[in-house]
């Protein structure tokens, strides 16, 4: 039997690696990006309430490291549809044994790769190309009051970033050290 999708768990526990699988014929191609009963067999969220995209035009442009505060902390599943990004993620969940510790992922429209990350977790991404694509399913409602962030390039966490001056929006030039974030909240509740 073809499997549309394979799942695998990274270091950081409740990420998941999701690797798509493709069909191709003389039409072209075909790849199942999500399908609820997988989902629901690996034990992963299967209650989406938006999917939202965003562009970015050139090489180096880095969003990131964002999280929302609960009530409304998120679920994503994340996937490149054009281009090649890079993907940080820190585990900010409170008293989690892996608190401050990041990994990466590059997700690309050639690779077939997608990147589950549970709530607890901020996200950051890097182009590696221009043009870029990201599409992103949330298990909530993005709320702007409840959004936070934390410095892209702290030390304390050490991201490994594909870029050293990357184009950065004010609020991520100027978010809160890992530091700061966890004297103020000592991380998230989940």
């Amino acid at each position: 039997m073809w499997r549309d999708m394979r799942i695998k768990e990274r270091k950081l526990q409740g990420v998941y690696e999701i690797t798509l699988e493709q069909r191709e014929d003389s039409r072209g191609v075909f790849v199942r990006t999500y399908d609820k009963k997988t989902f629901g067999e690996a034990g992963l969220n299967q209650d989406w309430v938006q999917e939202n995209q965003s562009y970015s035009r050139k090489k180096g442009t880095l969003r990131g490291l964002h999280f929302q505060f609960p009530p409304h902390s998120e679920i994503k599943l994340v996937r490149a549809s054009r281009g090649d990004i890079f993907i940080a993620y820190v585990d900010i969940r409170k008293g989690s044994p892996t608190l401050g510790r990041w990994e990466s992922l590059v997700l690309s429209e050639g690779n077939l790769k997608a990147l589950y990350v549970p709530r607890g977790f901020a996200l950051g991404m890097c182009t590696l190309s221009d043009n870029c694509v990201l599409l992103y399913k949330m298990g909530d409602y993005y709320t702007p009051e409840t959004q936070g962030a934390i410095r892209w390039n702290d030390p304390d966490i050490g991201i490994k970033w594909p870029a050293d001056k990357p184009v950065l929006s004010e609020r991520d030039a100027t978010a809160l050290s890992f530091g700061e974030f966890m004297t103020k909240y000592r991380g998230l509740d989940v």
